[in-house]
């Protein structure tokens, strides 16, 4: 294990797989004590037992991001068996694949209130351990789809859309407090996630997507994780409000 995040608990949302299960192996591998939170208990756990195998130290917790008296539980529990939160990954998210006028007010609040507001609730309950150290970092997974749009996801890409301008306006807050806040919008990454999207909704073919991309090839959760471990590091101290995108150069 690395140590250039020794002594840091790094909080994973969406850990249990794809692009969070990532980033949370990585941060582990880079020493930071991480807690993985999943709305899949089991899943997370298997994660964390991955990283103590490997000599690391990590916490499993099972939460719904949706819901605020969970996040709060679950962020008081990793306090409890690992230490005050200095790095947060909102990884966690919700996918849907709808013609507009068959989005339901219930649907479109649904995917607004995991992918936008789950994140507003992370940010909230972590944000005063990172003010209190005078030092934090958060990492806000969005999506390049808010880049360009794309049709039959208007729900998905608005709260998506919504993580980069929360994103930006709570860089310009807490900048002065010691803490960075940037976004990675990964573009098209090998996932549990897209193989379930293209094998219902979407059916472009990933050949297609590759010959479209300018370094033809698909992304990979660690191409994500390799960009989050920097931007939470040391050397990032500088770097906030940014919209680092991970795409293979299809969005510039």
């Amino acid at each position: 294990m690395g140590q250039t995040l020794a002594g840091r608990v790094a909080v994973v949302t969406g850990g249990a797989s794809g692009i969070g299960r990532s980033c949370a192996l990585r941060l582990a591998q880079d020493g930071a004590r991480v807690a993985v939170l999943d709305l899949n208990a089991a899943h997370a756990g298997d994660v964390a037992a991955e990283i103590q195998a490997e000599g690391g130290t990590a916490h499993a917790v099972g939460v719904d991001v949706a819901d605020r008296a969970s996040v709060d539980r679950a962020l008081a529990e990793v306090r409890k068996h690992l230490g005050p939160i200095a790095i947060l990954v909102n990884s966690a998210g919700k996918t849907a694949h709808d013609s507009f006028l068959d989005i339901s007010l219930e649907l479109w609040t649904s995917v607004l209130t995991v992918n936008l507001t789950g994140t507003f609730h992370c940010c909230q309950a972590a944000v005063p351990d990172m003010i209190e150290a005078g030092w934090g970092r958060i990492v806000n997974i969005s999506s390049s789809s808010a880049h360009s749009g794309v049709p039959y996801m208007t729900h998905y890409v608005a709260s998506k859309a919504g993580v980069i301008g929360l994103t930006k306006s709570l860089a310009l807050e807490l900048g002065p407090s010691g803490i960075t806040v940037n976004t990675i919008p990964p573009g098209f990454i090998d996932t549990p996630m897209l193989r379930t999207a293209q094998a219902g909704f979407l059916d472009t073919p990933t050949e297609k997507v590759i010959g479209q991309t300018p370094v033809r090839r698909a992304g990979r959760p660690e191409d994500i994780s390799a960009a989050c471990a920097f931007l939470v590091s040391e050397d990032a101290g500088y770097i906030t409000g940014q919209v680092i995108g991970v795409n293979g150069g299809r969005n510039t």
